[in-house]
């Protein structure tokens, strides 16, 4: 039996709890400052560019006007929508990252009732 309520090498159960608290703190102040952060997608050689928040949100679409052809409208569709999965997906990679950083690798959504 493990002395001064150890549990297992966690430090004490006020020890994991303070940790956990900080760990809370901390994602939330990622969680705002990904609001502030712009990310930006392109495609068609950057005739066309999409640009996120740090939560994937679309902000902004660009389209070079040399891009526009009214006898093809599909091209140009998939084109804006191939910036936005661009910059979406450039955003969860930066996301995961910066959540990876901040709880050291540890998957806190398999952590029942934890946030």
């Amino acid at each position: 039996m493990a002395k001064g309520n150890n549990f297992g090498g966690f430090g004490g159960l006020g020890g994991m709890m303070q940790r956990v608290q900080k760990m809370q703190k901390d994602m939330k102040a990622l969680e705002e400052s990904l609001q502030d952060v712009r990310i930006t997608g392109t495609s068609g050689g950057g005739m066309v560019t999409a640009t996120v928040d740090g939560h994937a949100q679309l902000l902004d679409i660009r389209i070079n006007p040399e891009v526009v052809d009214p006898e093809d409208i599909e091209m140009l569709q998939d084109l804006v929508v191939s910036a936005v999965r661009d910059a979406s997906d450039k955003a969860q990679k930066e996301h995961g990252e910066k959540m990876q950083e901040l709880t050291g690798g540890i998957d806190i959504p398999n952590i029942p009732g934890l946030f």
